[in-house]
């Protein structure tokens, strides 16, 4: 009698590993759609054919559906039901709709003729084997609704305590020429203590026509009650803030304003100067703030003159965030927040390169702002509801002992 010399487990591994993949894709399919043929047995309470008291639902046939493994695109038959549906939804998962957005892109690109081999094949790797016009249209005409009713929906999350603005370059094709446009949209806090993505919009330059029109646009769809707007220093912006929103503070981003400054120091002395600028937002109440920001015009006044003079002069904006809140500071004081929102677009756009349109560029920047602005309505608050009303309440000059009495009657 002759012995096994090798391992059953690990000879139908290596048959597996050297198997093609049309033999992978079939087993793969033959195996998930045996998954969900017991799945919705279970769900009808009795198997395919089976006569049961027990039985509460019927199978009805089958619907085509597409699933991207490893080994390619396998077409599925997901089982449909009498009453109800049925959805694997431990197999399967509804495209996201960046995922649709970057796809459409994508196949936009490729339809106008500005594609390239990189677009081609990242195509493919999407799983897009065949792409229509027809199906191009109907995806693209799908998000395009969606998107259009994000960025026009009214704002009813009023009053806004704090706003933030910011802009993106991002190249694109109008008349036979890659130009540069900009992407301007805002972030809000809305009376809840949640973020908001309150709009977007594509404009040929980040100017103060642009800004105006925006800021404006967002009024009329409801932006209000707004203590303090956060941006960098673009002259434009600054006064379609002080056109738009009257009453409202302005924070200079203070991490714009770093670079800004480190530009009037020599090089060896950047890092030297960057510590003892920071040490300004380190004090504990808005008092020590200022008193510290005086100290250190002071000591910058030796030897780097034009660094102190921007700093000093910078003061009231730079320091506009001790006007609220101490638990709000970190929030308010830079748009860091709102960089880690842009890097998200960022991954998405730089992918794509030039855009061959400006409502493409709506398309995807809309359906991620879209889905960001789902998770944070879902997720834990930015800022507590407590803190938000006492950021709210009407500035007074009374002191603490009286408001406190008065409370108390």
């Amino acid at each position: 009698m002759v012995e096994h010399t090798m391992e059953v487990s690990g000879w139908l591994r290596k048959q597996l590993e050297e198997a093609s993949p049309d033999l992978l894709r079939a087993m793969v399919k033959d195996f998930a759609e045996a998954l969900m043929s017991a799945d919705a047995d279970a769900v009808c309470g009795a198997g395919y054919g089976e006569r049961s008291p027990e039985r509460v639902n019927r199978r009805n046939g089958y619907r085509e559906r597409d699933w991207d493994t490893r080994v390619g695109s396998i077409e599925l038959a997901v089982p449909k039901l009498r009453e109800g549906s049925y959805f694997p939804d431990w197999l399967l998962q509804a495209r996201r709709r960046a995922e649709q957005a970057f796809v459409s892109v994508i196949a936009d690109a490729y339809l106008a003729g500005v594609s390239t081999r990189r677009v081609e094949k990242l195509v493919q790797q999407l799983g897009v084997e065949r792409m229509s016009k027809s199906q191009v249209s109907r995806l693209a005409q799908s998000l395009d609704g969606i998107v259009e009713d994000f960025r026009t929906r009214p704002l009813d999350g009023a009053p806004y305590a704090y706003v933030t603005l910011d802009a993106l370059v991002i190249k694109c094709r109008e008349g036979g020429r890659t130009v540069n446009v900009c992407v301007v949209h805002a972030v809000g806090v809305n009376k809840d203590g949640f973020r908001e993505s309150l709009g977007l919009d594509v404009v040929t330059a980040e100017d103060g026509a642009a800004w105006l029109a925006f800021v404006r646009g967002l009024v009329a769809r409801g932006l209000a009650g707004v203590k303090l707007v956060s941006s960098d220093a673009h002259p434009g912006l600054v006064d379609a803030i002080a056109a738009t929103l009257p009453g409202a503070a302005w924070q200079r981003c203070r991490t714009h304003f770093m670079r800004n400054l480190l530009t009037r120091v020599p090089k060896s002395a950047q890092g030297f100067v960057a510590t003892m600028v920071r040490t300004i937002f380190a004090q504990p109440d808005a008092d020590t703030v200022h008193e510290q920001h005086a100290r250190i015009v002071a000591q910058l006044e030796a030897r780097f003159p034009e660094a102190a003079a921007l700093l000093d002069e910078a003061g009231p904006e730079l320091l506009a965030f001790t006007g609220f809140p101490k638990e709000h500071w970190r929030q308010l004081w830079s748009n860091n927040s709102l960089e880690r929102l842009n890097k998200e677009i960022r991954r998405r756009t730089d992918v794509i390169g030039v855009f061959p349109n400006r409502p493409a560029i709506i398309r995807l920047v809309g359906a991620v702002l879209a889905e960001q602005n789902d998770e944070w309505a879902v997720a834990r608050r930015y800022m507590s509801a407590e803190s938000i009303t006492k950021a709210l309440a009407p500035p007074t000059d009374e002191p603490e002992e009286v408001i406190a009495i008065a409370a108390a009657a």
